[in-house]
């Protein structure tokens, strides 16, 4: 492995100064992404499936999918892994831990934001930030900057899908933040949650999301599972009380994720947070915000989260990426394959819709793709992949031949005894009674090639 690592120095001598000007422009002959249908394969600056005003099962695309890009990927990565150096160098960052920096990046994103047409964005707090001394003055810069993010939202009119604290990153956080052992971390975590909901507040956050990234334990040997659980939920529900109190107007939402950095996390997976939500009266204050790339790491297939949110009623938001299933951990790839995408909007679709929720990019280009143009090709192809997902969803939907397909499946529940179960309205003894008067069952086929086949049939279809 190379031992060269860019120093501070190094930085600073790639950041021009003229991107402090008021009217830098941090992407050079880049202009707004147009929509051309009829583009060729190597053309991939523009959009071929995603139109905005096109309307597909009764709403235009803009409205189905709400685009968001995580400023913590896509502004603030950098390509460094496990086995190697930083590779992403952008001309307007010089790695300092400064206000200047910090005002750069912002301007960056927002330029970036309106030329990709994409009207969401969502980030931590640390990402935006420089993290002071003291909370006083993490606070002090948190104000600095999101007086310009207030301002670039008004100029742009890019809204904000969702805020978020950093509760993870920090060496205080390395035994967690709401399930620390330590009071004190405890309490600096709620002290921080408090400055994220005034500030989600103050730019007009639609969500507000908490990710329990160190909420878990190593090991058992350690760990008093239900104290951790407990102090969580009064965590949350102090966050409650602090929201009203403020008159915040956001949709709070929950992540799930089954492990790493912890080797378990307490947010699972959907049900587990479900049933967490459940046991400690939260269920009524928080959805789900889904990450297909957690839901495979969980074990599950891509969109099993995102359908059983859903049938709850607790489906909220997606984080909208995916990972490579032979390596086993979240590299957060941008989603690239359209029948993963209509699985989603399926439910989407069935559903109404994400509303405040959206489609939010947690994403990050791989560290070999350094020009900036990738930045924004891998937004367009995510975002032309999901518009291609819709509009596959939205004609198995409007066809009706599998829905028709899976309503007939359970048509024995639609009438007699199979009503008076559905209704709960029958008992062991009335159902021992309807099997000596009618005898063994005949079961069906459940037709799974069938299912596939037919799903493969729509995603040929001419877009």
């Amino acid at each position: 492995m190379s031992s060269f690592a860019p120093t501070s120095a190094d930085k600073k001598s790639i950041c021009s100064e003229s991107y402090d000007k008021p009217d830098a422009v941090f992407f050079p002959g880049i202009e707004k992404i147009p929509f051309q249908p009829d583009a060729g394969p190597a053309e991939t600056m523009v959009f071929k499936h995603y139109n905005p005003t096109k309307v597909v099962y009764g709403k235009t695309m803009e409205e189905w999918l709400r685009f968001s890009v995580c400023f913590w990927h896509t502004f603030r990565g950098t390509g460094a892994d496990p086995f190697g150096f930083p590779t992403l160098f952008r001309p307007w960052d010089d790695n300092s831990n400064t206000i200047a920096n910090a005002k750069r990046r912002l301007r960056a994103a927002f330029e970036f934001f309106s030329k990709l047409g994409i009207k969401h964005w969502c980030f931590h707090d640390r990402d935006i930030a420089p993290e002071g001394s003291t909370l006083e003055e993490t606070n002090k810069n948190l104000d600095e900057l999101t007086d310009l993010a207030q301002e670039l939202q008004k100029k742009t009119g890019v809204k904000l899908l969702w805020a978020t604290c950093n509760l993870f990153a920090h060496p205080r956080y390395m035994t967690g933040a709401s399930t620390s052992p330590n009071a004190h971390v405890f309490a600096y975590a709620a002290a921080q949650v408090k400055k994220g909901l005034e500030i989600a507040k103050k730019l007009g956050a639609e969500n507000f999301v908490f990710w329990g990234g160190r909420e878990g334990f190593q090991t058992l040997l350690n760990t008093n599972i239900l104290a951790e659980l407990t102090h969580m939920a009064n965590f949350f529900k102090m966050a409650v009380a602090y929201k009203e109190k403020i008159g915040l107007k956001c949709q709070f939402l929950l992540e799930p994720k089954p492990k790493e950095p912890t080797s378990h996390q307490y947010d699972y997976d959907a049900m587990t947070v479900i049933a967490f939500l459940k046991h400690f009266g939260l269920e009524k204050h928080f959805k789900l915000n889904i990450e297909p790339n957690h839901t495979t790491l969980a074990g599950h297939c891509y969109d099993h989260d995102v359908a059983m949110a859903s049938s709850f009623g607790m489906l909220g938001s997606i984080d909208s990426n995916t990972g490579s299933p032979e390596l086993g951990w979240d590299t957060d790839e941008f989603p690239m394959d359209v029948k993963n995408t209509a699985f989603v909007m399926k439910t989407v679709l069935q559903q109404g819709g994400l509303q405040p929720g959206g489609l939010n990019f947690d994403c990050k280009v791989r560290r070999e793709s350094t020009h900036l143009n990738d930045m924004f090709i891998s937004h367009i192809g995510a975002m032309d992949t999901f518009a291609q997902g819709l509009l596959v969803a939205a004609k198995i939907l409007s066809d009706g031949v599998i829905p028709a397909a899976v309503k007939e499946r359970y048509s024995s529940f639609d009438s007699g005894i199979g009503k008076k179960i559905t209704d709960g309205n029958t008992s062991f003894e009335e159902l021992e009674e309807y099997i000596m008067s009618h005898g063994e069952p005949t079961v069906s086929s459940g037709q799974q090639e069938h299912y596939q086949s037919m799903v493969n049939h729509y995603l040929k279809i001419k877009q």
